[in-house]
Parts: C-alpha cells; structure tokens; sequence
C-alpha cells in the first residue's frame, strides 16, 4: 500500500513539474529580435447620421462583414420628401417665370425696334416740314404765296416737332418696359437658383440619410435599433476597418533605439501558432509611459516601456478580409534594423 502511495505521489509530482513548465514555457529567445505580447486591434469606425431622424430600418447584424459602399441603415425620409417634392414644384413655377420673363423682354424689344423707326420717320417729316417752311417763308418775301400758307406751313412744323417729341417719349417709356423686364427676368432667375439650391440641399439630406459603409470591415454592435430616434451625429453602427488590423506591444528601452518605423516584423497568434504573419513597425511613441495592467507580465508592467504599432501587410489584409477577427492575443516579433535576416522559424510568412 505504501508504495502504490509512493507510486501515485512521484506521478502526481512530474505531472505538476510539467503543467508547471507548459505554463511558464517562455517564448523562445532570438538574439537582435525583440518581442511583445498583445492582441491583434483593428481601427473602430463609428457609423453616424449627419442628420437626425428616426430610424427606419438597419441591414446588418452584429459579426457581419461588409463591403465599402454597402447598404448599412436608413433613416426615415417621409417629410424630407416632401419637402423635396415643394422645392421641385417651386423649381419648375421659377422656371416657368423665366420663359415669360424672357418673352417679355423679347415683346418688349420688338416695340422699341418698331418706336425707333416711328422716331426716325417723324425726323424725317420734320425735315420735309421746315424745308417747305423755308422755301414759303421766301416765297412769302417775294409775294408769291399767301400769309395763309405760311401759317399753314409754320403749323405743319409745329404738329411735327410734337409727333417728334411724342414718338422720342415712346421710345424712352420702351427703354423703361425693357429695363422692367429685365429686372423682372433676374428676379425669376434668383428665385430659379434658390428653388435649386432648396432641391439640392434637401436631396443631400435625403442622401445622407441613407448610412454607408465607409470601408470594408466587419460590424462590432449595433447602437440604435429601427424605430429609434437619433439626434444630427448620433452613432448607429460600430464597425472595425480590417484593412487597418495592427498589435500594439510595450517595449523596454534598452531595446527601442534599435528598431525604427517599418522594421520587419512578424506576428504569431495563440490561434494559429504555426503562422508568421508579415508586418512593420507603424508606430512608435516618442514618450516612455509605464505600461497598462493588460500587459501579461508584472515584470513588463512595473518598467518604463515605449509603445509600439505593429501593423499586418495591407496586401496581405485585402486577400483575407473576410477572415480577419480582432481580440486575439499573440507575440509580435520585431527584427532589429541590424540583423540581416529572421531565424528559420520565422521565416515563412502567411500569403
């Protein structure tokens, strides 16, 4: 009995001594790499109204993924379309207006052409006029004619050089039908451009009422449901951009000096282990900070540390959209600029 007890107990220690050394198996160790852990992150897109409005439909669902241009919610556009529809008709009354006006003015220079020649025609009886005035006055000199025509005579003249005045003063009540009309007509024409520039902006809002996916991404959560009413910028959808997928590590000091922005990177998820997926340094702080709880180990947590963006290959992101998911933890290790090339283990890379 007691050495079956003996047994059990030598069986129960190494199996400890290996849980123990399968929960503390360090990452192995490359010299002029440094290495980080973390969780892969994507940049979060808040899908927002640009205008307020209640909520009258949503296409998605949370985890779905969508392309960029892709129908994601709708806002009710009852009373913009009605409105819409008031800016057309007053659209189409403005232009309506400008045809008349532009025919008026047409109307307008047709009886100031027919005033001119009515003009130019009592000129030309009123030179007819003071020539026969002349030569009677002469004749009247002499002898040869009456005083009756020369009365005659100076009255012709004088009833032409109204007719004259008369035809000029039509003219000038032309040039003012004219000038009316055309004012009229730039009336119509502002009113044509305002009636346009209402359709335009309430189309605008009719278009912005209806929410897009910005990017290709994958939809996080819902934040209003249909039926709901949302203010002007109220957020609608969160989506993450997986085109834009990146680890965030915490580096010491004695190590930042030798990387810089696009290093060659590599990063291994807990997931899929057997995977180095390619990437460069994006990011690198310019301040040491002490690194947030959320780091793995106390020893990282009570350094001073450098905060550094790793981000995956966009080329590789645009073949594996679709597959992309964010919250996975893994180690990204980062090649100093000084070593020539990554170990056999990191060297084959996700395509």
């Amino acid at each position: 009995m007691n050495k079956r007890n003996s047994v059990i107990a030598v069986v129960a220690v190494v199996l400890v001594f290996f849980v123990y050394l399968s929960l503390n198996q360090d990452e192995p160790e490359y010299t002029d790499i440094v290495s980080g852990n973390g969780r892969i992150e994507a940049v979060e897109l808040n899908i927002a109204t640009k205008i307020a409005g209640r909520l009258e439909q949503v296409w998605v669902n949370d985890g779905d993924f969508v392309l960029s241009g892709d129908k994601l919610a709708q806002l009710d556009t009852s009373s913009l379309q009605a409105e819409l529809h008031q800016a057309q008709a007053q659209q189409k009354q403005a232009n309506t207006a400008i045809t008349t006006a532009k025919s008026q003015i047409k109307q307008r220079q047709a009886e100031q052409q027919a005033t001119v020649a009515l003009v130019k025609q009592r000129q030309a009886e009123l030179e007819l006029a003071e020539k026969r005035l002349q030569r009677v006055r002469s004749l009247a000199e002499q002898g040869s004619v009456s005083t009756q025509d020369l009365d005659d005579a100076q009255a012709t003249v004088v009833s032409t050089e109204s007719a004259v005045a008369a035809a000029k003063s039509q003219l000038a009540a032309s040039d003012a039908a004219i000038q009316t009309a055309r004012s009229q007509l730039a009336n119509t024409e502002a009113a044509a451009e305002a009636a346009a520039a209402t359709l335009e902006h309430v189309q605008t809002q009719i278009d912005d009422s209806l929410l897009l996916a910005p990017r290709d991404g994958r939809v996080q959560y819902i934040i209003a449901r249909p039926g709901e009413v949302v203010a002007a910028g109220g957020r609608v959808i969160n989506m993450v951009d997986v085109s834009d997928v990146y680890m965030t590590v915490f580096l010491p000091t004695t190590t930042i000096g030798k990387i810089s922005l696009g290093s060659d990177a590599r990063i291994v998820l807990d997931a899929l282990p057997e995977v180095n997926i390619p990437a460069r340094v994006s990011f690198i702080s310019d301040v040491a900070q002490f690194t947030p709880k959320t780091v793995e180990t106390r020893e990282e947590r009570e350094k001073l540390m450098f905060r550094v963006r790793v981000s995956i290959n966009k080329a590789l992101l645009q073949q594996h959209l679709e597959q992309g998911k964010t919250g996975l933890p893994g180690v990204a290790y980062i090649k100093f600029d000084s070593r020539p090339a990554w170990p056999e283990a990191l060297q084959t890379e996700l395509n």
